[in-house]
């Protein structure tokens, strides 16, 4: 039977009155205790081993840790060290079965409990280490939001992030020091943030109103084209609709989008799923660094941008579950190049608006099979005081599936 040598143990802040017998136990056996100065502190009184403050970052104490296999050590982390924590760091050099794990309640059920919310119906982010961008597109009208705050200073970000974007009304919730003695709770909006005095351990919780101008992004593939920045050169919103459901995304894959342009269909292609990844092929540095810019205005700053052609470009970069072709198809080698790229079973989508592109897309059914389909849009316009249905060019997309 593996020894189980390795246990974390989660503390709150109200510290060791607030932990059961078996934790205690488990930190006072510990050769080796590890764990954030404040974490340390709040045990002290049961440590009798060695003691290990996180160095900066905390992963370079992970092969110390590993190297006293054998020996109790205990490892201390907020609330539920498997809720944004040091616990799934642990699991990729340590194995479960050499584990004991002895969560708390995580900041966020306190919260909810604080605030009478359903944890089941809030949506939850962390800002510790990560930027405010992937809050965008978690701002529905009358959604709830708990996020951890990086420091003193997130809940002000956050309020300033609401009221440029239009949430200006929404109620922000500033807790701070849940479970301890200096346990404090003060509400107000985005519009009236003036808390300056904000405790270093805090957690924000929002409540979303949008104003008539918020910028909210809708659920479904297909975002009006006023939300990218652009030069005219994209994947206009019907066609897009369209592309992204042939791409069908699931949740976890990677999309190479090549000749990406303003970014628009790897953007919604994370949006769909926020386990996504893409990466945006783009010659053109100033389009690149549009599709930067629009990456982070929607609230996937993960969008991996690199500037080159295809299919020189493809060199180095990991297999991908789907592709998509929206500009290069007629240049030799790009279709052919992101086709043997392409995982067994992924997906590929390439559209064209060129007799020279369009005849590259003709061979590529024939040599590789898939469905060629045309997709024409009209939208009304002025024609003198009248109007009438002006058509867009027509785009022709083959799409397949690599056997």
């Amino acid at each position: 039977m593996t020894e189980r040598w390795l246990s974390i143990v989660g503390i709150g802040e109200d510290g060791v009155e607030g932990l059961s017998p078996a934790a205690k136990k488990l930190i006072e056996g510990a050769e080796l205790v590890a764990g954030g100065a404040r974490h340390l502190a709040l045990a002290d009184k049961l440590i009798s081993g060695e003691r290990l403050p996180w160095p900066s970052p905390y992963t370079d104490a992970i092969p110390h840790l590993v190297g006293r296999r054998g020996s109790p050590v205990c490892v201390l982390a907020s609330g539920d060290p498997f809720f944004y924590g040091v616990g799934a760091k642990l699991t990729a050099f340590v194995a479960p079965e050499e584990m004991r794990i002895v969560p708390a309640p995580s900041s966020l059920s306190l919260a909810a409990a604080r605030l009478g919310w359903s944890l089941a119906d809030v949506r939850t982010i962390s800002f510790c280490g990560r930027p405010l961008a992937p809050l965008a597109p978690l701002l529905q009208p009358g959604a709830r939001v708990l996020a951890l705050s990086a420091d003193a200073a997130t809940p002000a970000e956050v309020a300033d992030f609401l009221s440029r974007r239009g949430f200006g009304e929404s109620r922000i919730h500033v807790l701070e020091s849940l479970g301890g003695p200096g346990e404090r709770i003060r509400s107000t909006t985005a519009w009236d943030f003036s808390f300056d005095d904000v405790g270093p351990l805090n957690l924000t919780a929002l409540e979303i109103v949008a104003g008539s101008d918020a910028a909210i992004l809708p659920r479904t593939s297909g975002l009006p084209d006023g939300l990218f920045e652009n030069d005219g050169q994209m994947t206009k919103r019907e066609v897009r609709a369209v592309t992204l459901s042939t791409l069908a995304p699931r949740s976890g894959e990677l999309l190479w989008d090549i000749g990406a342009g303003s970014g628009s269909i790897a953007i919604e292609w994370l949006l769909a799923d926020p386990a996504n990844r893409a990466i945006g092929i783009e010659r053109d540095p100033v389009r690149a660094a549009r599709a930067a810019r629009n990456a982070v205005d929607l609230g996937v700053p993960s969008l991996d941008i690199r500037e080159g052609s295809a299919p020189d470009a493809f060199q180095g970069l990991e297999a991908p579950d789907a592709v998509f072709i929206g500009g290069g198809i007629a240049n030799d080698g790009v279709l052919d190049g992101a086709y043997g790229a392409l995982k067994r079973g992924g997906r590929i989508v390439a559209n064209s608006i060129t007799v020279e592109s369009e005849a590259v897309l003709i061979d590529a059914v024939q040599r590789l099979g898939g469905t060629l389909t045309r997709l024409s849009v009209e939208r009304l316009d002025s024609i003198g005081g009248m109007h009438g249905f002006r058509p867009a060019m027509t785009v022709t997309q083959w799409s397949a599936v690599k056997p």
